[in-house]
């Protein structure tokens, strides 16, 4: 794997734990979904995956309890997840690369098909997903600001696919040419760009809605902005992470909701 670290993989896999809810998705999608024995926290697509033992947030887990389970394999990914990688390298875990493009969660999906041995299976679900592409058709950019809600305003530079993914759509982010994945934002900075969208992702499993929305812009003084004055402010549907959730559902789900928004501007 990338982090140099060499495992020995069974062929047949009958006790898998994910600790990453795109992996977890694409090993459901993967007809795997049987051999799946504990997920994380925030394994929720799907609606199956809510269904198996929760053993780990994003960074802690009990080792105790997975000792006794005895895995076959545990399945992470880096980034947000590398201090929980670091508790288990007493156990059979593969890390998978964190996207950094929107290809880039196409390339993961075939990644976890060579690791679980379901190399034909991932590329089929890649082809199917590769027609959600089809519909993007981006005739000019809008000037965007992007957040997530995770336990904090949270925005991302370059090397986030989510920046890659909305400017594939249509969407340039303000916070685009920051070399970096996270970015703290600076809300002073978001007035002065003055971007014509702003998209929001709420907390995931938070009640979030247009007043919650506006009780946000009135707070931060962004009531200027040409987003909100022209009523280009929008959230993210439903309870679950939507952007921040880089499985095969980023295909089927967000593509389609960000094409339909970026056609109705």
């Amino acid at each position: 794997m990338f982090t140099g670290d060499e495992i020995t993989v069974k062929d047949n896999l009958d006790k898998i734990v994910s600790f990453s809810p795109a992996v977890t998705e694409t090993l459901f999608l993967l007809g795997l979904g049987d051999k799946i024995i504990a997920d994380s926290a925030f394994c929720a697509r799907p609606d199956e995956a809510k269904n198996k033992r929760k053993l780990a947030s994003y960074s802690t887990t009990r080792n105790d309890i997975l000792a006794a389970l005895d895995p076959d394999i545990i399945l992470t990914v880096s980034g947000y997840q590398e201090k929980l990688f670091n508790n288990l390298r007493d156990f059979n875990t593969y890390v998978f690369e964190l996207p950094s493009s929107m290809h880039g969660i196409l390339d993961l999906i075939s990644r976890v098909g060579i690791v679980v041995n379901k190399k034909e299976e991932s590329k089929e679900l890649e082809y199917r997903l590769m027609e959600y592409e089809k519909r993007i058709n981006v005739n000019k950019r809008y000037k965007t600001y992007f957040e997530i809600d995770l336990g904090g305003p949270v925005t991302f530079g370059s090397m986030s696919y989510i920046t890659d993914s909305l400017f594939l759509m249509g969407f340039d982010t303000i916070y685009r040419d920051y070399d970096s994945e996270w970015v703290m934002p600076d809300f002073d900075y978001v007035k002065k760009m003055n971007p014509d969208v702003i998209i929001y992702e709420h907390k995931m499993y938070r009640n979030f809605n247009e007043n919650d929305m506006e009780n946000l812009i009135n707070k931060r003084g962004w009531n200027d902005i040409s987003a909100v004055k022209n009523n280009k402010v929008y959230i993210t549907p439903g309870k679950l992470d939507f952007f921040a959730h880089h499985g095969p559902s980023f295909f089927t789900d967000v593509i389609p909701w960000t094409v339909n928004i970026y056609n109705s501007l």
